[in-house]
């Protein structure tokens, strides 16, 4: 299962509006013990690099069961963060100390979604 973004989805994703803000939904499954890979992913990406570009964590959880959805679509972790822009997040997940952590993260996962959203809201 694919848990981290390819060069041309970051393209795809870069191109529907790279200088809107975006809030990107998180959908996480773990490997046998990936929470605590995870967790030091989480910590460095709060401390160092969510600052750094701009990023902010609105929401970080357990999933529970599903209360509406098909047998295995419960995931074991939602988040939501925001990012000014897509360029921002993309730069982000270029900053070379960043892809030095993202091992974490790609070893804790099983599998992900990785969702980008936009406000039905006005600004």
């Amino acid at each position: 299962m694919a848990v981290d973004p390819t060069g041309r989805d970051l393209k795809q994703f870069l191109a529907a509006d790279p200088e809107g803000p975006v809030v990107m939904l998180n959908l996480l499954r773990f490997a046998d013990g990936g929470r605590e890979s995870y967790a030091r992913y989480a910590a460095a990406l709060r401390e160092t690099f969510l600052p750094r570009h701009g990023g902010e964590v609105l929401y970080a959880g357990d999933g529970g069961p599903a209360l509406v959805a098909e047998e295995g679509q419960a995931w074991d972790a939602v988040l939501l963060v925001r990012y000014p822009s897509r360029l921002a997040f993309s730069r982000m997940v270029a900053d070379p100390e960043y892809q030095e952590v993202t091992r974490w993260r790609t070893d804790a996962l099983r599998e992900a979604v990785l969702q980008p959203t936009t406000s039905w809201l006005p600004a």
